[in-house]
C-alpha cells in the first residue's frame, strides 16, 4: 500500500508539473519566435516542457533561459495560421518576446479603386498577409475622415471590395488604408467624383434649441475645447449648450454659428 502511495503521489506531481500550456496564435510572417524561460515553479529545471506549433512537437531545445521556437524550418508559407503551444510546469509561465511578429502587417497591393455616380465605392487588392479591416477615408473639411471598414479576406489572392459612401456636393475624394499592430499605415491612392448633389443651408430655430438643414448630411459642432456633437441627419439638437460661437463642419463646408442664448 505504501509503494502504491509514492507512486500515485509522483504521478500528481508529474501531472501538476505540466498543467501550463500558453498558447499564442497568428499569422507566419517570416520570422521565428523568441521566448524567454523561467525556473521551474520548485527552482529545479526550466519552466518549459515541450513545444507544439498546429499540432505538431517541434525539436526546439527548450532547456534554457531563453530558446527560438524556429517556425522557418517548418516550411510554413507566408501568412499560414500558426499555432504555438508552450507546455509549461506549474507555478511558472515563459513570456513570449515577440508575439507581435506573428501579427498582421499591411501589405496589400492595390489593382483598382473607383466610386461610381451612385456612390459605390470599388477596389480591388492582392498580396493580403492577414485578415486586416479595410478603414474607408473621405476628405473634407481639411482632413481625411473615416467613414466605415471592410473586413479584408487576408489572402495573396485577388480580392474585390465595396462599401456604399454618401457623396456630398462638388468634388469627393476616397480611399482606403490598413493598419498593422506596430506598422505604419498603409494607404492607397485617392479617387475623386464629382457630384451633383446640391448644398444644404442651414438656419437656427427661433429659441435657438435646434439648428436645422435643409437636407441629411454628416455633421460636426466643435466649441474652443473640441468636438460637442456629431451625427447625421437634418437637425442638430442644441439643448443644454451654452451660448457662444459654435464651428461646424457640414456637406462638405466649414462655418460658424453663434448661440445667442441658453436653450
Amino acid at each position: 500500500m505504501k509503494k502504491s502511495g509514492v507512486v500515485l503521489g509522483l504521478l500528481l506531481l508529474v501531472n501538476q508539473a505540466r498543467s501550463g500550456v500558453l498558447v499564442v496564435e497568428g499569422k507566419f510572417q517570416n520570422k521565428n519566435i523568441y521566448v524567454q524561460n523561467a525556473y521551474g515553479g520548485s527552482g529545479v529545471g526550466f519552466c518549459a516542457v515541450e513545444v507544439k506549433v498546429n499540432g505538431h512537437i517541434t525539436t526546439d531545445e527548450v532547456n534554457s533561459t531563453s530558446f527560438e521556437i524556429d517556425l522557418v524550418a517548418l516550411q510554413l508559407k507566408y501568412g499560414d495560421k500558426v499555432t504555438i503551444e508552450i507546455v509549461h510546469k506549474d507555478f511558472c509561465k515563459p513570456f513570449v518576446l515577440n508575439a507581435e511578429d506573428l501579427k498582421p502587417r499591411p501589405t496589400y497591393e492595390l489593382q483598382m479603386i473607383n466610386v461610381s455616380s451612385t456612390g459605390i465605392l470599388r477596389w480591388s487588392a492582392n498580396k493580403e498577409s492577414g485578415p486586416l479591416p479595410y478603414i474607408i477615408e473621405q476628405y473634407k473639411w481639411n482632413k481625411w475622415v473615416p467613414i466605415g471598414t471592410v473586413d479584408g479576406l487576408g489572402t495573396p489572392e485577388l480580392h474585390d471590395y465595396a462599401f456604399k459612401v454618401a457623396l456630398h456636393s462638388g468634388e469627393n475624394k476616397f480611399r482606403v488604408k490598413q493598419i498593422g499592430l506596430g506598422s505604419l499605415p498603409k494607404i492607397s491612392s485617392a479617387v475623386t467624383i464629382n457630384s451633383t448633389v446640391e448644398k444644404p443651408n442651414y438656419a437656427l430655430t427661433e429659441n435657438y434649441d435646434a439648428l436645422q438643414f435643409t437636407a441629411e448630411t454628416f455633421y460636426e459642432v466643435y466649441d474652443d475645447y473640441g468636438i460637442v456633437k456629431k451625427g447625421y441627419g437634418k437637425e442638430i439638437s442644441l439643448k443644454g449648450m451654452k451660448k457662444g460661437v459654435y464651428y461646424l463642419c457640414y456637406d462638405n463646408q466649414i462655418t460658424e454659428f453663434e448661440k445667442k442664448k441658453k436653450s
